[in-house]
């Protein structure tokens, strides 16, 4: 096994060495390279050896550095011995939810704790070895996030079919023992692990605090898509509020012991419930914005932090903001905001029902470009349309059911612009000129 090197930084250590792309990286101090951890990790020795295969031949290099200056280089892939995949059978998984006929990508469950840490993937602990708990503890791989969504051990196994499942509390107890930051998810199950159990669940994780550094809680995804698995049913109105007002209370309490709240639910949450999200404080810094908490409000306080700092005019400008039903109504109001300084914008939402996964799914991100030109096609439409990044695959220009942004725009006869979760980007692309 060997990390095959893709880039050498000029003037690097790596460059002195007479490094190339495609060069392999075999070992560090005499140990085997697995990923792009282990060479962070060993990278930081000021005494270090590599073995190196070049050219056919392998070469031991001696280096003497500082044990904070870098090598410089880059791999082809940040994990050398493949991507681990996810053992569970989880009753809420949403890619068990999935049409047939998508990207073989999509298909593929991930459950890997490295991507964690590199990446910000949530993991489930269920698959990790002695040997990987080791290693996260000795290399200090933090924070880890963790999907825990119960810590009653005979739910959790139940929830996802894995006896290891049942290992959660023992495993969250070893990390906040070696102090490795955690953050943790709860997808919530109406008459599964809410109630009760979500009120202890959030209990138990308060008790690892400060480890334990924030807590989210979001529903459960129910597609259309659901022959054969468990009989999910979706929270109503009542349902959510009271979801709310039990992760309140909670974290009402941890912030008058530790200064923070730790737990926070969704913003779907306050939507189904009629509530307005909470003001900018409650969130602590937004510790789980990638999971929907406080995106509304962050979105909200950049863009109103962008106004101010921007003269308006009475310009006209059409745009059309192209979201799923969940936030439409958010949106309209961020547009009336926008034009009490614009005062010739005219801004139209189109909330996307989502057919292709089922009415149910509200969320932005799940919208599809089917959907979209499906369900905008012979609307007398604006000059110029406006999506939210979610839609899109990362570092992709796909939609969910592989149509690609170029296929929508073509289909609408309309250029679509792509929006960040950035307040001033939204301003930015809103108005057509840059921020000020």
């Amino acid at each position: 096994m060997a990390a095959k090197i893709a880039g050498v930084e000029p003037d690097s250590i790596g460059e002195e060495l007479g490094l190339k792309p495609g060069d392999r990286l075999i070992a560090m101090n005499g140990q085997e390279i697995r990923d792009v951890i282990d060479y962070m990790y060993y990278e930081a020795s000021s005494d270090l050896s590599l073995l190196v295969e070049a050219d056919g031949e392998e070469i031991l290099f001696e280096i003497e550095k500082e044990s904070e200056e870098p090598l410089g280089l880059d791999f082809e892939d940040y994990l050398i011995d493949g991507q681990r995949r996810c053992k569970n059978k989880c009753i809420f998984c949403f890619i068990d939810q999935l049409p047939k006929g998508l990207r073989e990508t999509l298909y593929f469950k991930d459950d890997d704790a490295r991507l964690s840490f590199l990446m910000g993937n949530y993991i489930t602990l269920t698959n990790l070895s002695e040997e990987d708990l080791e290693r996260i503890i000795k290399m200090r791989i933090s924070p880890i996030n963790i999907s825990v969504h119960t810590t009653d051990p005979e739910l959790r196994v139940r929830m996802m079919a894995n006896p290891n499942a049942a290992k959660i509390n023992e495993i969250l107890k070893r990390f906040f023992d070696a102090g490795i930051e955690m953050n943790c998810q709860i997808v919530l199950c109406k008459g599964v692990n809410d109630g009760r159990h979500l009120k202890k669940t959030l209990e138990d994780l308060a008790e690892l605090a400060p480890c334990v550094r924030s807590t989210s809680v979001v529903p459960v995804g129910i597609s259309r898509h659901r022959e054969g698995l468990y009989p999910l049913v979706p929270f109503e109105k009542q349902d959510a509020a009271d979801v709310i007002d039990l992760i309140e209370e909670i974290g009402a309490r941890q912030k008058r012991k530790n200064g923070l709240r730790g737990c926070y639910p969704s913003d779907e949450f306050y939507v189904m419930a009629g509530r307005p999200v909470p003001e900018e404080e409650f969130y602590d810094g937004y510790p789980q914005l990638e999971n929907g908490v406080g995106l509304m409000r962050s979105l909200q306080q950049e863009l109103e932090e962008a106004l101010e700092e921007t003269r308006g005019d009475d310009l006209p400008r059409r745009i059309g903001i192209i979201t799923g039903v969940l936030a439409s109504g958010y949106m309209q109001e961020l547009m009336a905001k926008i034009w009490q300084k614009f005062t010739g914008l005219e801004a139209e939402v189109y909330p996307i029902v989502n057919h292709f996964f089922g009415e149910r799914i509200t969320v932005s991100g799940l919208v599809t470009g089917t959907d979209i030109v499906d369900q905008l096609t012979g609307r007398t439409l604006p000059e110029r349309l406006l999506i939210p990044s979610s839609m899109l695959r990362a570092e992709q220009d796909l939609f969910l059911d592989s149509m690609s942004l170029q296929q929508v725009s073509k289909a609408l006869n309309r250029p679509i612009s792509v929006s960040t979760n950035d307040g001033a980007d939204l301003l930015n692309k809103v108005i057509g000129r840059c921020v000020s």
